[in-house]
């Protein structure tokens, strides 16, 4: 008989080496499908690597890549700490991605130094309010956030098509829903010259930095992590449950925002109801593969950016299918969930002798 049994607590190395040793197993088990296709397994890794690390610009692309990953990973593992389930990061980002257009094309003519802060903080602001309405109504009426937050997505997504056919419409944009173009002045300075990758990578490592010293070492983060372990203790110890969930909401949706707005006013230039290839989503992936850790989201965005970009280029030299990324993601997905399903139980072999 095998009974299932809490494991004591781990070391940090086994912490941190479940999601590393899934994602080394989701790449062995996307060898199969690869084999299956015809294509040598090592030359389509190693044009996958080429694909990142093969030149400047490739490398550039993936930090492009990762940038808004970082911002809706770190949304969705601080929501997640306190068992709040955001799935409406999708809809957060067009909501701050709105905010960036309506305020960047020339609503508020300011120099740079003015604009851009208030670019980032409707942009914040309204990534915000997204997330703090699912956050009331699961506190005040006990409604699921999971729910709430996913069918906003919807909602918010219907609310830029008007938007983007009405009053965000670039009135010289031949009939394109697309809005106009946002001031020099709204832009995120770019990293590298002719180059796509932009300041928003740098916002993005500044918050995570931020984020895993607020979970380790502020009161907010131990009420945070209190919240999340257990509700009915965090509130017998005098935690203020509704407020921090309420926080910890605010924080999230902000970081979802910001990701709109770093697409916006860093990588495109104006705003499209196709912005955004699911990074709200992928977000969540991120997250779980960081095992909710702020600086481990940073790297598990780098991971996820490489695969996506490295499989384009893999695609084009092999003749494969550019869809092995999404397999390769969604594996080690499933072996981040089984490690970590492993690393907080055991399975115990007991005898049966002296059980009726």
């Amino acid at each position: 008989m095998i009974r299932i049994e809490p494991r004591n607590a781990n070391s940090a190395i086994f912490s941190y080496g479940v999601p590393i040793l899934s994602a080394f197993i989701a790449l062995i088990l996307a060898s199969i499908p690869l084999w299956f296709a015809g294509a040598p397994v090592l030359i389509s890794y190693v044009e996958m690597a080429k694909g990142v690390f093969g030149s400047k610009f490739a490398f550039s692309e993936m930090l492009t890549r990762a940038t808004p990953l970082m911002f809706t990973g770190l949304a969705a593992a601080l929501a997640f700490r306190a068992k709040l389930w955001n799935i409406g990061a999708e809809g957060q980002l067009y909501l701050g991605a709105m905010a960036a257009a309506a305020i960047g094309t020339g609503l508020i003519e300011a120099p740079a130094f003015i604009l851009l802060p208030l670019i980032i903080a409707f942009g914040c602001a309204a990534g915000s309010v997204g997330m703090v309405v699912p956050a009331l109504l699961k506190t005040r009426y006990g409604a699921d956030e999971v729910v709430t937050t996913l069918l906003l997505n919807f909602i918010i997504i219907i609310f830029l098509q008007y938007m983007l056919e009405g009053p965000l419409k670039d009135p010289m944009g031949l009939g394109w829903p697309q809005s106009s173009p946002i001031l020099d002045q709204g832009m995120l300075p770019p990293l590298m010259e002719r180059m796509r990758v932009h300041s928003g990578l740098v916002i993005a490592i500044v918050c995570a930095l931020i984020a895993q010293f607020m979970l380790a070492r502020s009161v907010w983060g131990f009420k945070l992590r209190a919240v999340g372990e257990n509700v009915f203790a965090a509130r017998h110890a005098g935690i203020k449950v509704n407020r921090t969930i309420l926080s910890a909401a605010l924080i999230s949706g902000a970081l979802a925002g910001m990701a709109g707005v770093s697409e916006v006013a860093g990588l495109k230039g104006y705003l499209t109801s196709d912005l955004s290839p699911g990074f709200g989503y992928v977000g969540i992936i991120v997250a779980m593969l960081a095992g909710l850790s702020p600086i481990g989201v940073v790297i598990s965005a780098l991971f996820i950016a490489s695969v996506f970009v490295g499989a384009d280029s893999m695609s084009r030299a092999m003749g494969v299918s550019s869809y092995l990324a999404d397999l390769v993601v969604s594996t080690s997905l499933l072996c981040v969930l089984i490690g970590g399903f492993f690393s907080r139980f055991k399975m115990v072999r007991t005898s049966l002798k002296g059980q009726n």
